[in-house]
């Protein structure tokens, strides 16, 4: 499994992830596919069929599963940032 890497400087959407961390433990495990993200937040869609879930990206880890089929470990607060300013704040 790799961490942090490149993954932050790439397109978040439409990569399925899952919550391996959070404060909440309602959010904790929840698992889906990225279909929108904010500033402080991943709009995840369920694998359960259930309503799309709103997870804060602070407090909280993700795990990632790449196109290629490795996975990627990535803290929330190294992604807090707006998608089109994520690719010049993470290097």
């Amino acid at each position: 499994m790799r961490t942090q890497g490149n993954l932050a400087r790439h397109e978040l959407i439409g990569l399925s992830v899952r919550v391996s961390r959070s404060p909440d433990p309602s959010v904790e495990g929840v698992e889906g596919r990225v279909v929108d993200e904010t500033r402080n937040t991943l709009v995840l869609e369920r694998a359960d069929g259930r309503r799309a879930i709103r997870v804060p990206k602070a407090g909280c880890a993700f795990r990632f599963a790449l196109p290629n089929g490795t996975f990627a470990e990535l803290e929330g607060s190294f992604i807090a940032f707006r998608p089109e300013d994520r690719v010049k704040r993470c290097r």
